[in-house]
């Protein structure tokens, strides 16, 4: 319905952290799949992995632009421009880069931590720290 609400959260933020590869990667393909065409455009990739990364602060040397670029080049068997579910479910497994950049931008165990910390960054006394130094 375009909207998340708490138990359905809940059912993602459990899967992310506990499922398996291929339970995580179903998910991850239906949040790149915007438009719930059953394919993933690059446009679509693009976006999802810009918004990922802002929200997500992630430390990734490559672009979101390259890293779009890699998928395609690596997993779009059939040069069509789109990913089906099987392309990115069997192109992802395969390939050790593309699965752990994957896993780590959509790494929550942050937001679980802050979760358990009442909102506080568990780390700010070491940053804070670490600044001084």
């Amino acid at each position: 319905d375009g909207y998340i609400d708490f138990m359905e959260y809940v059912a993602a933020l459990s899967l992310v952290l506990k499922g398996k590869v291929d339970q995580k990667l179903r998910w991850y393909f239906k949040l790149y799949d915007v438009d719930g065409n059953g394919c993933i455009d690059r446009g679509e990739l693009l976006n999802i992995i810009k918004a990922i990364r802002a929200i997500n602060r992630c430390n990734e040397a490559m672009t979101a632009e390259e890293f779009t670029n890699m998928v395609f080049d690596k997993i779009d068997i059939n040069g069509d421009g789109e990913l089906s579910l099987e392309e990115f479910m069997e192109g992802v497994q395969k390939d050790e880069v593309l699965l752990d950049i994957l896993t780590r931008s959509l790494d929550l165990t942050h937001i679980v931590k802050l979760i358990q910390n009442d909102g506080k960054n568990p780390h700010a006394p070491e940053e804070a720290e670490e600044a001084t130094q």
